[in-house]
């Protein structure tokens, strides 16, 4: 099985656990380092997570594993929180972040750039609207190649 069928399987098992115990599914990501082959899966919740919090998502995502068995190889199970640049996946993650400072990468130029990085004005759906520093940027959903928080120092 191939690793966009694994975060699929994944995906659909813990939505509604998830959703019934208070915990919102931001990532699954099963990827191989080295030798190793991980399976990440990244929650939050409202007021954010914590260790036991871990604990028990990673109870639950072991347990429905060993249940249905899909995966052949040897691999490390990392429950953890996205932390504080947490990825923007999904048009309600982006909506969520207006307000907040975002990095912003596009897979083609948009006034000039790639990379995107101040505060989210707004997000109607199908546009972001970026401002960085004075300038301001309407950059269309469909070119986000990624999104996520950016902490500003």
């Amino acid at each position: 099985m191939n690793s966009t069928q694994i975060k699929s399987i994944v995906e659909n098992f813990s939505s509604s656990y998830m959703e019934e115990n208070g915990f919102e599914l931001v990532d699954v990501e099963y990827v191989k380092e080295g030798s190793n082959w991980f399976l990440r899966v990244y929650v939050d919740k409202e007021g954010g997570i914590d260790i036991d919090d871990c604990g028990i998502v990673s109870e639950f995502v072991s347990a429905k594993l060993d249940e249905l068995d899909p995966i052949e190889e040897a691999y490390f199970l990392e429950v953890s929180s996205p932390g504080a640049e947490r990825p923007l996946k999904k048009a309600e993650d982006v909506a969520k972040a207006v307000g907040k400072h975002v990095f912003v990468t596009t897979y083609e130029k948009i006034d000039g750039a790639k990379e995107f990085e101040g505060r989210l004005d707004g997000f109607d759906g199908t546009t972001l609207n970026v401002t960085v520093g004075r300038r301001k940027h309407a950059i269309p959903y469909d070119k986000v190649a990624s999104a996520r928080l950016a902490i500003v120092f």
